[in-house]
Parts: structure tokens; sequence; C-alpha cells
């Protein structure tokens, strides 16, 4: 039992425990955020636990947002699939400063760990954005 989940006999292991299918498919926009995330880490591949990473597929409705939300657990790096994104981060006391920049496709930008930060799609299409996180379980 290691960071709240079951380690399995690593004799048992099989493939299934390291996989996760349909990171393809675009995840339903249609809510008051016009956003959706796709989770894979702990939770879905058993075998993350232990190893430090984590990953996220986000889908964008036009003008859709992933609101201000932090990782306590997790430096979070994002790479822009389709679209085009508005980011940014808050940093920590003293100062406070918003840090912001507009991605496009194949740019990619860094979240540190336990720091508020978002993104809005501000192009006129859907956006997709892949992130990797530094923790099985970013929180």
């Amino acid at each position: 039992f290691v960071n709240g989940k079951v380690c399995k006999d690593p004799k048992l292991a099989q493939a299934n425990d390291f996989f996760f299918a349909g990171l393809d498919k675009p995840g339903n926009t249609a809510n008051a955020l016009g956003s959706r995330v796709t989770q894979v880490n702990v939770a879905q591949i058993a075998g993350l636990n232990t190893l430090g990473i984590s990953m996220v597929r986000i889908d964008y409705a036009p003008g859709g947002q992933n609101p201000p939300h932090t990782h306590p657990r997790a430096t979070e790096i994002l790479t822009v699939l389709e679209g085009s994104l508005y980011v940014g981060f808050v940093t920590s006391n003293p100062d406070n400063r918003l840090i912001t920049k507009t991605l496009q496709k194949g740019d990619v930008f860094v979240f540190p760990e336990g720091l508020i930060h978002f993104q809005q799609n501000v192009g006129y299409n859907n956006a997709v954005a892949i992130a990797a996180l530094s923790s099985q379980n970013p929180g």
C-alpha cells in the first residue's frame, strides 16, 4: 500500500496495468466551461503508482476554458495540439504576478507546482492540448 494505492505483486503485473485507451477521442465540451479534461493518472493506470508521472488531454470549445486551479503535487507542461490558447499562472507571494502567453499549435508552456493556473481557447475553432504532470496523482 503506497501513496494510498495497493501495490500489485510484480509477478502478477500484466500489460493492462500499464495501459489506457481512448486519449485520441475528443472530450464532450458541451458544458458551462466549454472544456473537458480527460485524466490519465494512477486512477486510470494502476502501474503509474510510485512512478511520479501522469497526463491529461484537454478539449476546448471556442471560448472554452480550463478555469483557475492548482496541482498541489505536480508541475505541468502543456503542449497545444490544435487551436490557440491564452494561458497563465499567478506567482506566489509576495509578488503575486500574473504571467500569461497566447499559445499556438506546437507551443509548450510550463505551470510550476502548486501555482494557480488556467487556459482559455481564444480561437474560433475547437482546441486540444496534452499536458504531462510530475506526479501520478497531481491533485
